[in-house]
């Protein structure tokens, strides 16, 4: 296993939009175990190809006490949306930030595991926020651009100031 680089906000390569995975088999299984070694090293709970510059539509999260529950959807798509819940979130790719975001409370996903296998996922709490906000990343879209204008503006001044000052 390797652990991979993660991109950082603002790097405009986290905007690429993934293409569906249609190769399946050693290359992805390896790939799903790199994606899930970075996001432990990382302490994260969830990660998306597209955050290590791979555009393909892959996301792994461990939503569990003690990284214990690795799942992976490739190809997700959340098929409904319920109700709405406010709560706080963060980004590996925008390290050392935290905003309250609104997101479903409940979803139904749909996607395939890494042998190609569809399956279907009812989920509410953190890992229907996660899994909601890993396949934003897949968009193109980070949690920032679910803040007002004027949050966005003061985080990305943060983040243009620490590259000039090469942090």
């Amino acid at each position: 296993m390797a652990v991979l680089e993660i991109l950082h906000y603002p790097d405009p390569r986290l905007r690429a939009i993934a293409k569906p995975v249609t190769q399946f088999g050693p290359e992805l299984a390896q790939f799903i175990d790199d994606l899930l070694q970075t996001m432990y090293q990382s302490v994260g709970i969830g990660l998306a190809a597209t955050q290590v510059n791979v555009a393909q539509r892959v996301v792994v999260l461990d939503v569990s006490r003690g990284g214990s529950s690795p799942r992976c959807f490739v190809n997700p798509e959340i098929l409904e949306l319920r109700g709405l819940a406010t709560g706080e979130e963060g980004c590996l790719s925008v390290p050392e930030t935290f905003e309250l975001v609104e997101r479903a409370e409940w979803i139904r996903v749909r996607a395939v595991n890494a042998q190609g296998e569809p399956f279907e996922l009812e989920c509410e709490g953190i890992l229907a926020v996660c899994l909601q906000h890993e396949i934003d990343h897949l968009d193109g879209k980070l949690f920032v651009d679910r803040l007002s204008l004027l949050k966005r503006s003061r985080i990305r001044r943060k983040f243009d100031k620490a590259q000039r000052l090469g942090a």
